[in-house]
């Protein structure tokens, strides 16, 4: 692919041969990236619309556009102070006379490997951090975004310059070679199975990877919570995309004697959100083969003995639209598949629990999910469940909206990925925080010194040693 190397050594010779940007420069490319988006919305809600079969516009504006302009205007308001040198304390070593400095410098030219769920927001959200570092950008859109992926090739040439940035279309292999170039710094997104062949093409170069993946993420209704306000919030990230999110709730735990209550009020809520498979607002699952698993999955739970309950009325299936009807599955079996993979569509299984401690051990001791939704008004027993659990993000009475907080990091723990970005955490993952030493008058180098006898001891004693 001598393209992606052409633009990766044009990249890195403009990097390298100027000074890190200053704070207008800065500024001004994310001024660039709001521009573009907001000057191109309506062709951008096309595009994804499009690659999609059906997505609403509203929802890509909702869930793409405003979480990256909201980003920007939080990166611009914090730049100033970001960029900075910070002035850290010194050690006793240096007698109080030496200097410690950290400077944030940007590592470069990064890598960024986008998902088709949220491919605007996927690809931007990251470039707002990149861009505050000061780096330059390669960005990888994914096979099913192939109109957005054309639409932003065309008009980012606009905004920027190919040494600042530039898209790339998947046209066949483009993304195996893509992983294997030199970068400074590689974002990828997208599932652990492809994770862990990037992260594996990465160290070929010992290139950093922050991984963004997934995982079976929980919620768990506790007995003393309202449990209509939980299925409302619930609901609403499960059917959102039609569940094809990282971070949705991938099943809920109810107490065992309000499960068929619970499936009634989901069924109530959906209902009214939703009046049927065709529901302009509801989105269409991205692809054939992804459209075949969930229905092979909901198919397999039934047949396993499960009871599969459609929560719109009508029909609940459009093979020729790739639409699926959300559903809530219960009575699931312990080795049934829906509970062994993360589902990543509109199908939620529910299910019921006697013992608070039994679930959150099932969860403590599961794969790492990428983010955790427990619902109680009891503070202890919020703080209790948050420590007896790991995950990559929590949010509490409510689902995915923690990772809508700028002033939050985002990013998993072991299975569902490493590293984080958004917000100041995204900054420094894109610098390297340099390290500067200043000495001072006197140097321990022209202290201890051979021959030692005693002024060793002196030292240390001083020391505390």
């Amino acid at each position: 692919m001598q393209h992606l190397t052409e633009v990766l050594e044009r990249q890195r010779r403009a990097h390298r041969g100027l000074r890190a940007p200053d704070l207008q420069r800065r500024r001004a490319d994310l001024l660039a990236l709001r521009r573009m988006l907001k000057e191109h919305e309506t062709e951008i809600c096309a595009a994804i619309a499009a690659d999609y079969g059906h997505r609403s516009f509203h929802e890509t504006r909702l869930t793409e556009l405003l979480p990256v302009m909201t980003g920007i205007d939080d990166a611009l308001r914090h730049l100033p102070r970001w960029i900075k040198t910070q002035t850290r304390g010194v050690d006793r070593l240096s007698f109080g006379l030496a200097r410690n400095r950290v400077i944030p410098q940007p590592v470069g030219v990064v890598g960024v490997l986008v998902p088709w769920n949220f491919p605007v927001n996927l690809a931007c959200a990251p470039l707002i951090s990149i861009f505050a570092a000061g780096n330059r950008a390669m960005v990888k859109m994914s096979e099913h975004s192939r109109n957005l992926a054309r639409l932003l090739i065309r008009i980012s040439a606009d905004y920027f310059s190919s040494e600042k940035l530039q898209f790339f279309e998947e046209t066949g292999g483009v993304g195996e070679a893509f992983a294997q170039l030199p970068f400074d710094h590689m974002l990828f997104t997208g599932s652990a199975l492809t994770g862990q062949k990037v992260m594996a093409a990465c160290a070929r170069n010992l290139c950093p990877v922050t991984l963004e993946l997934g995982g079976r993420s929980p919620a768990v209704i506790c007995d003393d919570f309202d449990l209509r306000t939980a299925a409302e919030r619930i609901l609403y990230v499960k059917c959102l995309n039609a569940g094809q999110i990282c971070v949705t709730v991938d099943h809920v735990y109810v107490p065992r004697d309000r499960v068929a209550e619970f499936v009634g009020i989901a069924r109530e809520i959906v209902g009214q959100r939703y009046r049927d498979l065709a529901s302009p607002d509801y989105t269409s699952i991205i692809h054939e083969q992804a459209y075949r698993r969930l229905t092979r999955l909901l198919d397999e739970a039934g047949h396993a003995g499960a009871v599969v309950t459609p929560l719109v009325d009508g029909p609940s299936r459009d093979d020729a639209a790739h639409r699926l009807a959300p559903h809530a599955v219960t009575n699931l079996s312990a080795d049934s598949p829906l509970l062994a993979q993360e589902i990543f569509g509109p199908i939620l299984p529910v299910l019921p629990y006697d013992d608070l401690e039994e679930v959150m051990e099932s969860i403590r001791h599961g794969p790492y999910p990428l983010a955790f939704y427990p619902f109680s008004r009891d503070r202890a027993r919020i703080d209790h469940m948050i420590q007896r659990s790991m995950s990559g993000g929590v949010s509490v009475n409510d689902a995915l909206f923690h990772v809508a907080q700028h002033e939050l990091p985002f990013g998993g723990i072991g299975a569902s990925g490493m590293g984080h970005y958004h917000g100041r955490e995204g900054f420094e993952t894109f610098s390297k925080m340099r390290p500067v030493f200043i000495q001072g008058p006197w140097s321990m180098a022209g202290l201890l010194v051979p021959p030692y006898g005693k002024t060793i001891d002196r030292i240390l004693r001083f020391l505390g040693r």
